[in-house]
């Protein structure tokens, strides 16, 4: 079944919309609220198919995205108990509102730097530094260079891959995208059974 490579077509379409560079800002700014949708999803194929502009687009990505944990740091810090818990509570995600204020209270700062590099969810980082109050420029000095290293990153490897590679992954993307789908469904068999 063919399922990975329509998506990677759609997503491939949507990198070359006359739009898309507001389209990343906009998805960068809300995946650090509320969407969940990571901005390398439309990052890495604009990186990939325009290599000459792969710097200026992580560049974009970086700042909207920074600017959105802005955003969830104030709806954490003065609109918890009227927006964030109703929100919080209507997605059942209140025992993971608890873990991440543990590592707030562990981590502190070097937790909102993992999680702006690493695929945990960004957004329950930036509004939990708001709800924990933990100080905002080194909140903010945290929030720039992690995702600035995750999505510089993310562009050099696609620019280094360009066209050449978008062919290329095109090829495999059914075998990679069902393979994953495997691994996770086995993954999640193995967590329930231990």
């Amino acid at each position: 079944m063919k399922l990975f490579s329509a998506l990677y077509d759609k997503v491939l379409s949507w990198s070359e919309h006359p739009r898309a560079k507001t389209i990343l800002a906009l998805l960068s700014f809300s995946e650090s609220v509320i969407f969940p949708i990571p901005p390398d999803v439309m990052l890495a194929p604009m990186a990939m198919t325009q290599p000459d502009k792969a710097w200026r687009l992580a560049f974009l990505t970086t700042v909207s995205s920074a600017a959105g944990g802005v955003l969830g740091y104030f709806l954490g810090f003065w609109a918890f108990e009227t927006v964030v818990l109703p929100a919080v509570e209507t997605m059942g995600y209140e025992s993971k509102l608890d873990t991440v204020k543990s590592w707030f209270a562990t981590w502190g700062f070097w937790i909102v730097f993992i999680a702006g590099f690493s695929p945990i969810p960004y957004k329950l980082f930036t509004v939990t530094a708001g709800v924990m109050q933990i100080a905002f420029f080194p909140f903010l000095l945290a929030s720039v260079i992690s995702r600035g290293l995750r999505f510089y990153l993310v562009a050099w490897l696609l620019k280094t891959g360009g066209p050449k590679m978008a062919v290329k992954l095109r090829e495999y993307v059914d075998r990679i995208g069902w393979s994953l789908v495997i691994l996770l469904i086995v993954a999640y068999i193995v967590v329930q059974l231990v």
